[in-house]
This record gives C-alpha cells, structure tokens and sequence, in this order.
C-alpha cells in the first residue's frame, strides 16, 4: 500500500508578498537607505522624539534634559527618524521603473552598514574615552 502525499502550495495571499517585486525593491532600498538615515539623523542631532525616561515624558523632535530629571534618551528617536525616512525612500523606490530598480547595485546592501561604522564609533569615542 502506498500514500502518496502532495507538497501543500502556499495560499495566495501568504505567496504575494513573498514573490511580489515591489517588495523587494522596497527591501533593498530599505537596506540601503536605513544607515544612511540613521548616521545623518545623529550627526544633525535630528531625532524624531526625544524620551526622557526619568519622567516617562515624550517630547517631539530634540529637547533638552532638564534639571532633576535624568538624562534626555534621543537613540529611540533617531530609531524613529530612520524608520520614517528609509520607509518613505523605500515607497517612492516601488514607483520607479523596473529598468531604473534593476540598476541598483545590492551591494550596497553591505557597504553602506559597513561605511556607517566607522563614523558611528568615532562620534562615540566621547563615551568609551571618559
């Protein structure tokens, strides 16, 4: 007695996302642009938000930490401004040509984090040379 046993094909709807193009065009230029952002976004002192977990306050954009109160958290917020600027790059990519989204070079994947590095470690020298 045999069984034969046919391979389940993903539903339709959990298969798009996964083969769809404009995602992966999304992806890539998600990738590319995310350390872009987030360095430029440090070094402008450009945070979305400032947390100051001392007092449970949020406060929009770049705000000070005042007296008594604790420190001034602002990597949330350049979390926030990398997120919102890499999305919106990465939406406006999904509208380009496809002759235009294939000339992206993927390695710029792994460059751009790896350029982003150095200059992140070198604007926090201050905190490890105290």
């Amino acid at each position: 007695m045999t069984t034969v046993v046919e391979p389940r094909k993903p539903s339709a709807r959990a298969a798009s996302l996964a083969v769809s193009e404009a995602f992966g065009i999304f992806a890539i230029v998600f990738a590319i642009t995310a350390p872009i952002f987030y360095v430029v976004s440090e070094l402008a002192g450009l945070p979305l938000f400032t947390y100051h977990p001392g007092t449970n306050r949020v406060d929009f954009g770049w705000a000070a930490a005042r007296a008594n109160e604790g420190p001034a958290m602002y990597w949330y917020g350049w979390i926030g401004s990398m997120l919102f600027g890499s999305t919106v790059m990465g939406l406006f990519a999904t509208l380009l040509p496809r002759g235009v989204s294939e000339k992206i070079p993927l390695a710029l994947i792994w460059i751009m984090p790896l350029l982003a590095l150095p200059v992140l470690a070198f604007v926090l020298m201050p905190f490890w040379t105290r």
